[in-house]
C-alpha cells in the first residue's frame, strides 16, 4: 500500500520552487489539524530546491527509468576507465553526451507541463546538464539525484570527456610491441620527450585554468542561488502585498458604493424635508386665515347680539 506521506513529499518536490514554501506550509498545517504531529514536523523540515535541482527532481520522480539508464552508463564508464580501455571510453563518452542531452531535453519538456513553472528561457539547463554529468562521476551525487529530493545543482571537476588513461613511454623492443605500446626509434627519443614535456605543461596549464574557472563558476552559482532565493522571497512578499491591496481596494469600492447610496438617500431626504417645509408653511398660512375668519365671524356675531339687546 502506498505511503501517503511519501507520496505527499514527492508531490511537493514536483512543485515549482517559488510555490514550494506555501505548499509545504499548507501540507504541514493540514497534518497538524489532522493530529499527526510527526508528519507535520517531517514536512515542515523539507527545504526548497533551486530551479535546477527541481528540474532534476522532475526527471527522478517522473522518468526514473531514464535516470536508471544514466546510472548504468556511469558504471560502464567507471569499468572502462579502470580497465584502461581507450576505445570503449570514447564510445561510452559519446553515449554519455547523447544520454545527458536527452535527459536535459526531457527535463525541459516535463517543466512545460507543470503549472506555474518558469518559462523555457529561464530554465537553468546548463546546471541540469552539469548535475547529470556529476551524477555519472560521483556515486553520492547519483544517489541524491535518484532520491528526487535534490536541493542544489551539483558540479564535478572532471566535466567533459572522461579522462583517458595516460601511458608513459618505455623502451624495451619486442616486449613493448607485444604490450601494445607504440615504440619510437631511439633517434626520436629526445624529440618525443620534449613533445611529451610540452604536452604535460599544456595539460597542467589547462588544469590550472579549469580550476580557476570552476572556482569562479562555483562563486557565480552561489551568487545566482542567493539572488534566486531573494527573488523568490521578494515575489512572495509582492504577492502578499498585492493581496492586501486587492482586499483594501475591494473594501474601498464597497464603501464608495455605500457612500453613493447614502448620498442618494440624503438627497431624497432633503427634498422630502423641503416639501414638508412648504406644506407646513401652507398649512400655517391656511390655519391663520381660518382663525382670522373665525375671529371675524365671532366679532360680527357679537355686534349683532349687542344691537338686539338695546332695542329691547
Amino acid at each position: 500500500m502506498p505511503d501517503p506521506t511519501r507520496e505527499l513529499v514527492r508531490q511537493l518536490y514536483r512543485t515549482p520552487p517559488d510555490r514550494f514554501v506555501a505548499a509545504r506550509d499548507a501540507a504541514a498545517a493540514e497534518a497538524r489539524r489532522s493530529g499527526d504531529v510527526r508528519v507535520a514536523r517531517e514536512i515542515g523540515r523539507l527545504r526548497r530546491p533551486t530551479v535546477a535541482a527541481w528540474l532534476v527532481n522532475l526527471l527522478a520522480l517522473d522518468r526514473p527509468e531514464l535516470v536508471a539508464d544514466l546510472g548504468r552508463l556511469a558504471e560502464s564508464l567507471r569499468s572502462a576507465q579502470r580497465e584502461l580501455r581507450g576505445a570503449k571510453l570514447r564510445d561510452l563518452s559519446a553515449q554519455r553526451r547523447a544520454v545527458v542531452g536527452a535527459l536535459v531535453a526531457e527535463a525541459r519538456r516535463l517543466a512545460a507541463g507543470v503549472e506555474g513553472a518558469p518559462s523555457a528561457g529561464k530554465l537553468p539547463l546548463a546546471e541540469v546538464e552539469g548535475t547529470l554529468n556529476a551524477a555519472i562521476s560521483d556515486v553520492e551525487v547519483a544517489e541524491q539525484v535518484r532520491s528526487g529530493r535534490l536541493l542544489r545543482a551539483a558540479s564535478y571537476a572532471g566535466f567533459g570527456e572522461v579522462p583517458r588513461p595516460q601511458l608513459r613511454l618505455v623502451t624495451g623492443g619486442a616486449d613493448e610491441e607485444a604490450a601494445g605500446v607504440a615504440v619510437r626509434p631511439r633517434s626520436d627519443d629526445r624529440s618525443a620527450l620534449r613533445a611529451e614535456q610540452a604536452e604535460r605543461a599544456a595539460r597542467a596549464e589547462r588544469a590550472r585554468r579549469r580550476r580557476a574557472l570552476e572556482k569562479e563558476l562555483a562563486r557565480a552559482r552561489t551568487d545566482q542561488e542567493r539572488a534566486e532565493a531573494a527573488l523568490t522571497d521578494a515575489a512572495e512578499t509582492e504577492r502578499g502585498g498585492a493581496a492586501v491591496l486587492d482586499t483594501i481596494e475591494t473594501e474601498l469600492a464597497d464603501l464608495e458604493r455605500r457612500r453613493a447610496v447614502a448620498g442618494e438617500d440624503l438627497s431624497r431626504a432633503r427634498l422630502a424635508r423641503r416639501s414638508a417645509e412648504r406644506s407646513v408653511t401652507a398649512a400655517r398660512r391656511r390655519t391663520g386665515e381660518v382663525e382670522a375668519a373665525v375671529e371675524a365671524l365671532d366679532a360680527e356675531e357679537g355686534d349683532v347680539g349687542g344691537g338686539v339687546g338695546t332695542a329691547d
